[in-house]
């Protein structure tokens, strides 16, 4: 029994081990003919995946001492910061994206200058930075979320850190609603400025339509006594006023103090352009002598110790570079000078250097540092080649101001539309521009705009203004 049990087990599992291969086939269709496996071909690939040639969110890059920043926007850099200087606009180009996905170089132009700019991103944790320059807060854990580093054909390579910093940027609104609205979309957005922490002068002082000097600080205004003046200086304490007066042949160098609103004369002869130290400790002036325009100083307290600094030739004192060094023009304006103690130049560069091929700095030149950065100046001159609609009024030329990088040789002009712009001045605070503007019809008055070209006003209603606080 046992024995017959066992032969027919084995022929079911004989019969079950040829029937099933041929039970799957059938339910799957025949078999292909070895025909049709030779001559059959493969699907065509589809194309690969498209990937994102940059990092899609919103990013500050920025690093330490110095302090700068750029700013990453859906398209690429958009302005480039650096402590001290306007800002850089920056006109995005194309994005590499390197083959490990965690690396990506932005191409963009400086639209200022048109150098080339260069912004390499990682991701990959950074300590290269202590903070972003917005804040003195470090991040957690002590590290960003991106290296980089921005270098820029002019001013040169930075390295620091990036962030994902969205709140930097406008908002992107999807509405559907508003894609309806014809009007908005015709209105071209408003430019916002830069500048978002700035002191208004409180003490200034201009020539008035007939020439008088009016000397404002606060909200009172009053007018110096004895007639009109020319060479303008305020203290930077905002109480004194140095001008000059000619009287024929005779040049005298005053001095208005605003609260006892009395005139002093300080010095008579041939002499011109007195400039306030920083400190308001000292003078210094152009003292005619043999011939020669010779850079004179006396303590501020006493004008009868007045000597010279140096016996050499020149044609303006510009301004004061430090309390021990001034800035000052030799003849014919052939280069600007800075002028040490001992009278001696520690340093120069030529005017075509500081002006060509754009400009022409003959008479109209006026050059005044940055009241905390030595390296930028601001220069009025002339254009060579004026923009459309810029006003020719200044004896046949058309008046321009820029700013000048001592270090980098950066040049950037700072755009004034439809204005002849003459005699530029800093504020204090080194973030406003206020200048003489003459418009097509020949009006002249003082205008005020920020550092990165936004925000034009008229501002007093004189020319040849000067800041004192």
């Amino acid at each position: 029994m046992a024995q017959r049990l066992q032969v027919v087990l084995g022929r079911l599992v004989l019969s079950w081990t040829f029937l099933l291969p041929s039970f799957w086939q059938g339910k799957a269709g025949p078999a292909p003919s070895p025909v049709q496996t030779q001559t059959q071909k493969p699907l065509p690939a589809g194309p690969p995946a498209p990937q994102s040639t940059h990092y899609p969110i919103l990013l500050l890059g920025f690093g330490n001492q110095p302090n700068w920043s750029v700013r990453i926007g859906l398209k690429g850099p958009e302005r480039f910061d650096r402590e001290g200087y306007p800002p850089i606009p920056l006109e995005p180009a194309d994005v590499t994206h390197e083959p490990s996905g965690q690396g990506w170089t932005y191409h963009a132009k400086d639209s200022a200058t048109g150098a080339l700019v260069a912004v390499h991103l990682s991701r990959e944790a950074c300590t290269d930075a202590t903070n972003d320059t917005l804040t003195t807060t470090s991040p957690l854990g002590g590290k960003y979320s991106f290296k980089i580093s921005i270098d820029h054909a002019q001013i040169g390579s930075l390295k620091g850190c990036g962030r994902i910093a969205t709140e930097l940027f406008p908002k992107i609104n999807n509405r559907p609603e508003q894609q309806d609205d014809d009007d908005a979309k015709k209105k071209p957005p408003v430019p916002v400025s830069s500048v978002s922490k700035f002191q208004s002068p409180i003490s200034i002082a201009y020539l008035d339509a007939s020439q008088q000097i009016v000397f404002k600080r606060g909200s009172i205004v009053r007018t110096v006594p004895g007639g009109s003046g020319s060479d303008l200086s305020a203290s930077h304490d905002g109480k004194r006023l140095l001008f000059v007066r000619q009287g024929g042949a005779v040049r005298t160098i005053n001095e208005y103090d605003y609260d006892s609103h009395s005139v002093k004369e300080l010095l008579r002869g041939d002499v011109r352009s007195p400039r306030w130290s920083p400190d308001d400790s000292r003078i210094a002036y152009l003292n005619q002598q043999g011939g020669k325009w010779q850079i004179w100083a006396f303590p501020s307290s006493d004008s009868t110790k007045a000597a010279v600094l140096s016996s050499d030739s020149f044609e303006s004192i510009q301004d004061w570079a430090d309390p021990h060094t001034l800035l000052g023009t030799t003849p014919n304006q052939v280069a600007l000078a800075w002028i040490a103690e001992d009278g001696r130049a520690t340093q120069t560069l030529p005017i075509k250097d500081l002006c060509e091929p754009d400009f022409a700095c003959g008479g109209m030149l006026t050059a005044r540092l940055h009241p905390t950065n030595p390296d930028l100046v601001l220069v009025s001159a002339a254009f060579l080649r004026p923009p459309t609609g810029t006003p020719a009024v200044e004896n046949g030329q058309a008046g321009a101001l820029f700013f000048y990088e001592f270090h980098s040789k950066r040049r950037s002009v700072l755009t004034l539309p439809n204005l002849s712009a003459t005699d530029g001045e800093w504020s204090r605070d080194g973030f406003q521009i206020l200048f003489t503007g003459t418009d097509s019809a020949k009006r002249r008055t003082t205008y005020r705009v920020f550092w990165d070209g936004i925000g034009l006003q008229k501002y007093a209603p004189g020319t040849s203004l000067v800041v004192g606080l």
